[in-house]
């Protein structure tokens, strides 16, 4: 019995994830699909431009960059300043929303790094 409430509470207190039609869902899956982590880590500290960030993050095409930014742009997690000279010039940074979300999710990624050997090799 204490179990079933214990699992209740848990689901009360955050949401409804398990169930296929839970909004947050959409949600969890942008931003922790591989390239929006990556570019969280990249943005962490620091201003970048998109060629900077393109650079920084090996193997991502230039089309999922600016497919990713976009998204995370529109999540309220990173900001875009455009200056209007030419050739363009765009700068993306973390907002506070995305700064809170490193804070988490640098915990993640300091532990896949520490235990990657210990998994299947795929």
């Amino acid at each position: 019995m204490k179990n079933n409430i214990a699992q209740e509470l848990i689901v009360t207190k955050r949401g409804e994830l398990l169930n296929t039609q839970c909004p947050s869902r959409n949600l969890l899956h942008r931003i922790t699909q591989k390239w929006s982590l990556l570019i969280f880590l990249s943005l962490h500290d620091k201003t970048m431009r998109f060629s900077e960030l393109r650079r920084n993050i090996d193997g991502i095409s230039e089309k999922m960059l600016a497919k990713t930014l976009q998204m995370l742009e529109e999540d309220g997690f990173i900001t875009k300043k455009s200056y209007p000279v030419i050739p363009p010039h765009t700068e993306y940074s973390l907002t506070e929303l995305g700064l809170d979300f490193f804070q988490r999710v640098v915990l993640l990624c300091d532990w896949v790094e520490s235990n990657y050997q210990k998994t299947s090799p795929h």
